[in-house]
């Protein structure tokens, strides 16, 4: 990336001008953008501060909308985005199913997880929110590190899930019901508009249950998103917003394979205990303003609260031995989560060396506090565990050996500054560059035995990146950016893992994008390179680890936008990428055992999605997709694998009246039985829905 500095000092020197930017100011007002097409000309919020477009951006970015989500019966905001470029998800009970893989990483700590451009600190490897996609006004995502913006845990990608806003013009009310498949029932609202030339509002309410398709599979959510938006002037405006969930998701820890097989029959099996806890709870709360000071130069803050409860108690292995299966590992846990923070932004519209240039610069602090209670170090009351029977199962009452007690409380701190720039060297060629640098301070306290551990973590970080405007349609762009990664959850890091630094990568990508036939089709086209160092390897007869280890991918990636004639359109994209430990090993009967060249756990090596609609008439609309994952690998040793999947889903949708639309979501056309992810180490497979279907009722008024 030197060569592309050099390039852009020498450009420097020899220009002292350069044609206007036409980058806006950030909005002070939000006008609902429901109906609104996303394109390469749509300023994204993942991929930099500064509302550049993605035609602006040196990075592989991407958006979804709501009503896109929505209308392709995406249920959470994970099953939409695993649709986007080189996306899969990799999420089960343990990680609050939120897990996801991108460019050869996966997990909490290397996909990183925005919620309306703020950050929630994960738990354990543990995320929960959002809850569902009723509320979703977009999902824009960046692929690669991100740490430059975001701080740590952003090497694979980083997702921004925006919420509906308030929007000025008269009430709008939008009402949906719906029924479908394992008695599936959903009811929900969505109301916004002007209470007052200054006071805008918007509320969402959405209420799902579902009996599942395993046996004991109910499940049910509960969520509550309003936000109130006071223009107190025309440069200023002022919104509170908060959100509120309450889940109790399907508590599915997967199907056993028996003798390394699955079994289709065992499919709506439940091998857990007869009285399973799995609870979420989850509030966020945030007053922002936005401050247009002059027209170069707009203020905005941010101040946040958010709380989590989350509650686990499950038999979580279920285990073939000696062709009979046993319930093993009896898991008690609490988390109670509370962070608050703040993020005060200033952006500038200048000039530099001559030229004209667009700068942000923020600082942020964030203070999380943690409390683990549960049963560790989780012994079953029988070494053996109990015995089930694999075709009848019988539920048991949980049952440990160890009392269920607080276990730790922390308290992390977070002090972070960053600085991002634009810089245009000519009409056609500009630089963006960004800076970041973060303070964390971990102090844990052990409710067991008293005892008191500390850490400091600080990461540096940095990006640039060049933007040839080829046409004012295509542009192409090379790009270098770090990141930095945690051994585990910053937050609930132990004694031990305190005593080892943040894992460091970088990553060089080139890409295209192009916009063509009079702005009706898109294409983009991204290579990369990835480099992660300081992967914890485990020292031969000792309990101990050291970090040398080392993990590589390099990858490309394309994606189409059709607006094709007679009413159809066509979104596809595929990504390949070869991962690999490179530095990697493992103690395997105190023996050091090399993993080198094995690609790691949960990674695919292609993903492709494909979405064909069509406007049948001008009142109904009927769409269809394929997604498709490659075999992914459920260990290290590369012996256990999760098999590949294609699944097809269907929509249509017929505007019945006037405020009137009815619509059917078809999932998992071909009934299917694949696995979606695994858990215990592969030995169970949590499967996707079997075809299923649900109907829905929308009236506006």
């Amino acid at each position: 990336m030197n060569k592309y500095l050099a390039c852009g000092l020498c450009l420097l020197a020899l220009h002292n001008s350069a044609q206007a930017l036409t980058l806006p100011a950030s909005p002070v007002t939000a006008p609902a953008v429901d109906d609104e097409r996303v394109d390469l000309n749509t300023p994204t919020t993942a991929g930099s501060r500064l509302n550049l477009t993605a035609l602006q951006t040196p990075g592989s970015v991407e958006s979804q909308t709501g009503k896109q989500i929505r209308e392709r019966g995406d249920a959470t905001v994970q099953d939409a985005i695993s649709r986007a470029t080189g996306i899969s998800r990799t999420g089960s009970p343990g990680d609050g199913g939120t897990s996801l893989s991108a460019r050869g990483f996966t997990g909490q700590s290397s996909v990183l997880q925005l919620y309306d451009g703020a950050r929630m600190f994960d738990g354990a490897g543990t995320s929960t929110f959002p809850v569902d996609t009723w509320s979703v006004e977009r999902v824009d995502v960046l692929r690669g590190p991100a740490s430059v913006m975001y701080g740590q845990g952003a090497t694979g990608a980083v997702i921004n899930t925006l919420p509906k806003k308030p929007f000025e013009g008269e009430i709008e009310n939008h009402i949906r019901l719906g029924y479908g498949s394992y008695d599936r029932q959903q009811q929900a609202l969505d109301s916004g508009g002007s209470l007052t030339d200054t006071l805008s509002y918007r509320l969402n309410i959405n209420r799902l249950r579902s009996n599942g398709f395993i046996d004991r599979g109910d499940s049910g959510s509960d969520f509550v998103s309003g936000a109130l938006r006071w223009q107190a002037a025309d440069n200023l405006s002022v919104t509170l917003a908060t959100d509120y969930g309450d889940q109790t998701p399907q508590n599915d820890y997967g199907t056993p394979l028996i003798n390394g097989q699955l079994h289709k029959s065992l499919r709506d099996k439940n091998y857990n205990v007869s009285n399973d806890i799995q609870h979420y709870n989850d509030q966020w709360t945030r007053l922002t303003s936005q401050w247009q000071i002059n027209d170069n130069v707009t203020a905005t803050n941010e101040l946040s609260y958010l709380k989590n409860q989350r509650r686990w108690q499950n038999a979580e292995s279920y285990n073939d031995v000696n062709g009979g299966l046993v319930r093993q590992s009896y898991l008690g846990i609490k988390h109670n989560q509370e962070q608050v923070g703040d993020r005060q932004t200033f952006t500038f519209k200048h000039t530099l060396f001559g030229l004209d240039s667009q700068t942000v610069t923020g600082v942020e602090y964030n203070r999380i506090r943690f409390r683990l209670a549960s049963n560790s170090p989780f012994d079953d009351l029988t070494n053996a565990g109990q015995p089930v029977d694999i075709s009848h199962p019988v539920p048991q009452p949980f049952e440990s050996a160890d009392p269920f007690i607080p276990q730790s409380v922390s308290t992390t701190k977070q002090l972070a500054a960053f600085a991002e720039n634009r810089l245009q060297l000519t009409d056609q060629l500009s630089l963006v560059t960004g800076v970041r640098r973060d303070y964390l301070h971990i102090d844990r306290e052990s409710l067991v035995d008293g005892s008191d551990s500390n850490k400091t973590f600080t990461g540096n970080n940095w990006k640039a990146g060049l933007v040839y405007a080829i046409t004012p349609d295509t542009s192409v762009y090379g790009q270098y950016a770090t990141s930095t990664d945690g051994v585990g959850s910053l937050i609930t890091l132990d004694a031990n893992q305190q005593q080892f630094g943040l894992s460091t990568a970088k990553q060089t990508e080139i890409g295209l994008k192009q916009a063509f036939w009079d702005s009706r089709g898109e294409w983009t086209l991204a290579a990369y390179h990835i480099v992660k160092k300081k992967l914890l390897v485990s020292i031969p007869g000792t309990d101990l680890k050291e970090q040398v280890g080392q993990q590589s991918s390099n990858g490309l990636e394309a994606s189409l936008d059709l607006q094709l004639p007679n009413a159809w359109q066509l979104q596809a994209n595929a990504a390949i990428v070869r991962a690999q430990y490179d530095d990697f090993s493992e103690v395997v009967n105190g023996q050091a055992v090399s993993r080198d060249g094995n690609r790691p756990t949960d990674v695919p090596r292609r993903t492709a999605n494909l979405w064909l609609s069509k406007a049948v008439t001008d009142d109904i609309r009927a769409g269809a997709g394929v997604r498709y994952v490659d075999a992914r690998f459920a260990n290290t040793a590369n012996t256990s694998e999760v098999p590949s999947y294609t699944v097809v889903d269907a929509t249509v949708s017929w505007k019945a009246m006037r405020n009137t639309t009815l619509g059917l979501q078809l999932n998992n056309l071909f009934d299917r039985t694949y696995a979606v992810s695994e858990y215990n180490e592969g030995q169970q497979w949590i499967l996707g829905e079997p075809r299923s279907f649900f109907v829905t009722a929308d009236y506006t008024f």
